[in-house]
């Protein structure tokens, strides 16, 4: 009875060594926790075992550490945290496969206003607290630390869960005691340098969150809309100089000015003129004589609408104006001396009138100015952002009480207008400060804060940062712009969730007192009761006073303050925790990688240069340049200059400095919850803003009711990360995360492919570069490619780099090169062949390699790949990790393995050829001639019209390699001819060409029907047609089954004639089976 084609078929697919893999086709949930254990927690630990093994041996181990940005302990993570985090672990995994000491210790920033307000909410919401929302300092202290520590937790699960490899036991807080003691040992040094200092002043203040504000706790509204007013002052006198320069009716003169701050005017102290500018005096209809910049006129006349004319046609400079009084709106009448006129450089004609209002209390460069001319300091506002009853002293509740920036703006306007010194208001956008935190609206404002002095160290910063590496290279400039441009740091806050100011302040006179003695003692003293003693104890526990400052009895005339220090000042002190490691005291560092915990000595580095330790790499968001970076410069910076005086270079806390941009929605816009367009990780991990996958059916044959989601884990998530070229804004949305998508499913499913091609290798002996074939060679050259390209990459952390060439690689010069060139040999060779055993030999290389450049961005998949190897395969990390170790493989000392210089040159040859090939064979397959690309020969014809020699050199070039080609070309034949085209070429069934060039000279590649039928079993057109059996065998699958004899009986019963011809095959009579044997029943 005949067997059908089907069965058939069954069988001679026995008979082929198929790949089999256990690696299933997608990510089992239920295993991604041991995976992560494997990846991280297990994995850190092998490789601080490997470190301390190496020290037992004498072996000196270079250290990296990576110094971790505290993220704020304050909500839920999101897709910026991810971008953060995953960089710095893909960074941290690169280095530890370099066989270093990685340190990375996480660390969270607890301290400030946000976590603060957060966990007084939340009290209120549960009823702990009244309706005012109102606790002493101690239990807004013991709330907030409770929210705080409830986030770290939080987070760190989060973190671990995208696969966060890190000294999770050592991680560090901003809120625990020994960072707070540390902390406060660089404020000590910075007070003895003299770096420290108290002064009344303006600040940025918040009225919303009632404290002072550094600059980089500020972000600016480009869209805020300002009430901006002209307003005249009454000319009181003038100086001789200016009667002199213009006959004027002086005494009935007013300076006009223009605010952008009607609020500010009742602090007014001045009016300043630029030295250079012409003034003129005009009349106006409504206003009478008004004085202002001659070249401001035309502007003037539209915002007053209408028409000013000259007084007299006479100019006068600023210069002869100085000195010039007028009369206070707010303080008429008063027995003060009048306000002046006096000179500023920052008085341009490019807006407003010419002169500006100058209040000293509520802006920098007026306060500057006035300490020139000695004119007092005011700032009638309270710490709520609104008046005080010194607002307008003639009639104190005008305005008391009111908020600056809504109802007490319009109430000081409504009172200019009514005294008629209001010429015209109007609507002004503009760029101005709101509070990061609270998102709302700051003020100027003059204030008793405690200031650390920039200025002192700023050059020595500057010249730190020359000795920085930037990436991008252009973060550098905007850093030293913020260092440069910035002279002190308001480092005191009116809170009392953080670390308090060590002021104290006598009880009588107010007068503060901050000296290193002082400091040093109570720092003692918080080292002994602990930091929440600071608000508990008694105001004049004299234990808190140094004895020297107690009189007689032992008493204190000292009370402690109250105010925080600025968080980017905790935060900027954590480089003294780069020094905090597991078992770090065990390991036998060289000199270069010592570090020195504060309070300590010096290390000496090679160069000679004494500094702290120095962390390798800071990777943060730009929007650090005016935060953590900078605040960890200066820091770092004073602390040095404090604890030696020698002749050395204070160096930066960090060696590189990376910057990473935002991260934004698929359209390009900035995620926010109002606009619906915020993507958290949980989302990109779970699948679900992907379309559901196509639905299968069950074993009954029935549809199931819901499409699945493929859960692509972390390694989506970290995928997605890298491939993003985040020195700018990166994207992520659903077109993204597709991509990312196909690229972990393709690099999964090429895993479970090799892992199957490598399942019988049984042959471990050592790869022999020059014996293998050079479909083999160019693999390895290939791959020696990929290698060199990559490892460059990761050194220079251009990670989207890495991934774009790994894929590339994968989805091209393997999958589509290699794999489909192999297959044959690996399907249907003898498993122990030698063709087959060298092929398994290079894919060994492959896969190992593939392993270790993936492993710091897919962790996971490679932890699961290295759990489905076989058993006596399958290695431990860290060591099949390391490029050292495989290096002996590839590079070593030999530099010329893996490297064959005319394969090299002729390379591109070939895969013109290639190309050429696939081309013709695309065009058939169109006009459906035929399927796959076996069923077809090739010729490759030289051009004769070419110099002889060339076409006698380039058919050698060919022609010494045509058993590859077919493998390479994934054909049946390939022959090479110059000249004519060969009778049986022309006259075969169908003919496709395409032409490629080689040296200069056109090459044709004619692929034709094949003359040859099929093998039923590879499939490959080598048997003669010569006969009408269906079972036809070429000559390789007969002698291949011949070997199967004892195991694959079943494939003998019944076929006598192939029993003859494996018989005849086996004694070498290859002239029998040419004749009749190719084929049986």
């Amino acid at each position: 009875m005949p067997v059908s084609t089907q069965v058939l078929r069954a069988l001679w697919s026995t008979t082929l060594s198929l790949p089999k893999s256990t690696l299933p086709p997608r990510a089992v949930l239920a295993d991604r926790p041991e995976y992560l254990h494997q990846c991280t927690e297990v994995l850190y630990a092998q490789s601080l075992q490997r470190v301390h093994n190496a020290v037992k041996k004498g072996a000196k181990v270079s250290t990296f550490t990576l110094h971790d940005g505290p993220p704020y302990a304050n909500g839920n993570l999101h897709i910026g945290h991810a971008l953060n985090k995953i960089l710095k672990d893909i960074t941290c995994r690169f280095q530890l496969a370099l066989n270093k000491h990685v340190r990375y210790i996480p660390g969270w920033d607890c301290h400030g206003l946000p976590i603060e307000l957060k966990a007084l909410k939340k009290q209120k919401e549960l009823g702990v607290i009244g309706g005012s929302g109102q606790l002493d300092a101690i239990g807004v202290r013991n709330v907030a630390r409770e929210l705080a520590a409830r986030t770290v937790e939080e987070q760190k699960n989060g973190f671990r869960g995208w696969g966060i490899m890190a000294d999770w036991k050592n991680a560090w807080t901003t809120m625990d005691k020994g960072f707070e003691l540390g902390q406060l040992e660089v404020f000590k040094q910075m007070v003895i340098k003299g770096l420290i200092y108290r002064r009344f002043k303006p600040v940025y203040w918040s009225p919303s969150s009632r404290t002072a504000l550094a600059e980089a706790e500020l972000e600016y509204n480009q869209d805020h809309v300002s009430t901006a007013a002209f307003v005249k002052f009454p000319l009181i006198s003038v100086p001789l100089t200016a009667t002199q320069s213009m006959d004027v009716d002086w005494q009935n003169v007013s300076a006009v000015i223009w605010t952008t701050t009607p609020w500010t005017l009742p602090a007014n102290k001045a009016i300043a003129v630029s030295y250079d500018l012409d003034y003129v005096v005009v009349v106006s209809s409504n206003h009478g004589l008004l004085l202002m910049a001659e070249s401001r006129v035309p502007d003037a006349e539209r915002l007053f609408e209408e028409k000013l004319t000259r007084a007299v046609h006479k100019s006068i400079r600023g210069s002869n104006l100085v000195g010039a009084t007028y009369r206070s709106l707010s303080r008429d009448g008063s027995p003060m001396k009048p306000p002046k006129v006096i000179c500023a450089d920052f008085v341009t004609a490019e807006s407003g009138s010419g002169l500006v209002h100058i209040a000293p209390g509520h802006g920098m460069d007026d306060y500057k100015l006035c300490q020139e001319y000695g004119v007092d300091i005011f700032a009638p506002v309270d710490d709520h952002g609104c008046f005080t009853q010194d607002a307008w002293p003639n009639d104190q509740k005008l305005l008391a009480g009111r908020p600056v920036l809504t109802e007490g703006s319009i109430a000081v306007l409504d009172l200019l207008s009514t005294r008629k010194a209001l010429i015209t208001s109007h609507e002004y956008r503009h760029k101005y400060p709101y509070d990061w935190r609270s998102k709302q609206p700051v003020i100027i404002r003059a204030t008793e804060q405690w200031f650390a002095d920039v200025g002192e160290i700023r050059d020595t910063a500057l010249h730190a940062l020359d000795q920085v590496k930037f990436v991008p290279e252009s973060s550098k400039e905007r850093l030293v712009s913020f260092v440069r441009n910035r002279a002190e740091w308001c480092i005191s806050r009116q809170r009392a969730w953080g670390v308090p100011v060590p002021a104290l302040y006598h009880r009588d006179t107010g007068s503060a007192l901050m000296t290193e003695e002082s400091v040093s003692h109570i720092i003692s003293i918080i080292q002994a009761r602990g930091v929440d003693a600071w608000w508990t104890d008694d105001q004049y526990d004299p234990a808190w006073t140094p004895v020297s400052l107690r009189d007689n009895t032992g008493k204190s005339h000292y009370r402690r303050g109250q105010d925080t220090m600025d968080v980017w000042f905790d935060s900027g002190t954590s480089w003294t925790q780069t020094s905090k490691s597991s078992n770090e005291d065990t390991l036998n560092m060289s000199s270069q990688d010592a570090h020195v915990p504060i309070g300590s000595t010096w290390s000496i580095r090679p160069s000679g240069v004494r500094c702290l330790e120095i962390a390798d790499v800071y990777l943060e968001g730009t929007d650090q340049h005016r935060g953590w970076f900078q605040s960890s410069l200066l820091t770092s910076i004073a602390y040095q200059s404090s604890t030696y005086n020698g002749p050395t270079i204070p160096l930066a806390p960090y060696r590189t400095l990376i910057t990473h941009g935002f991260t934004l929605d698929q359209s390009g816009r900035k995620m926010s919850k109002s606009e619906g367009n915020v993507i958290s990780p949980d989302q990109i991990m779970d699948g679900s803003l992907l379309p559901p996958m196509k639905r299968k059916k069950n074993k009954s044959g029935l549809m199931h009711d819901q499409a699945p989601v493929d859960t692509m884990g972390p390694d989506a998530l970290r995928l997605w990360v890298a491939g993003c070229d985040y020195t700018k804004d990166v994207i992520v949305g659903q077109s993204v995360l597709q991509a990312v998508q196909n690229s972990l499913s393709k690099l999964r499913v090429t895993f479970k492919l090799l892992l199957g091609l490598l399942a019988d290798r049984k042959d471990k002996a050592p790869l022999n570069f020059e014996k293998l074939g050079i479909v083999d060679q160019l693999a390895l050259i290939q791959l020696r490619s990929l290698l060199e390209k990559v490892r460059r990459h990761y050194e220079d952390f251009e990670y989207h780099k890495v991934t774009a060439y790994i894929n590339q690689y994968v989805n091209t010069d393997l999958s589509a090169f290699y794999i489909e060139s192999i297959k044959d040999r690996m399907y249907a060779d003898a498993v122990l062949s030698k063709e087959r055993r060298q092929a398994q030999q290079v894919l060994q290389q492959i896969h190992r390699w593939l392993l270790c450049m993936l492993a710091p961005v897919t962790p996971l998949l490679v932890a699961e790949v290295n759990h489905h190897m076989r058993s006596d395969t399958r290695q431990l990390p860290p060591e099949w990790l390391s490029w050292d170790t495989l290096e002996a493989d590839v590079v070593g000392e030999n530099p010329v393995l893996w490297q064959n210089d005319e394969l090299e040159t002729h390379m591109p040859y070939f895969l013109s050829a290639h190309s050429a090939v696939k081309s013709a064979q695309e065009a058939a397959r169109r006009d459906k001639k035929m399927g796959s690309s076996l069923q077809s020969f090739v010729l490759l014809q030289i051009n004769v019209e070419a110099k002889e020699e060339t076409s006698e050199r380039n058919k050698m070039i060919f022609q010494r390699h045509v058993a590859d080609l077919e493998n390479l070309f994934v054909v049946s034949k390939v022959e090479t001819c110059v000249g004519p085209v060969p009778e049986h070429v022309l006259s075969a069934e169908w003919l496709y060409t395409a032409s490629f060039v080689v040296d200069g000279q056109t090459v044709v590649a004619h692929v034709y029907a094949p003359e040859q039928d099929k093998c039923v079993r590879c499939w490959r057109y080598a048997v003669p047609k010569d006969s009408d059996l269906e079972e036809a065998l070429c000559r390789r699958c007969v002698g291949v089954l011949e070997g199967m004899r004892e195991d694959k009986p079943e494939v003998f019963e019944g076929r006598p004639r192939f029993a003859l011809a494996a018989s005849a095959c086996r004694r070498g009579h290859e002239e029998d089976l040419l004749k009749d044997h190719w084929h049986f029943l």
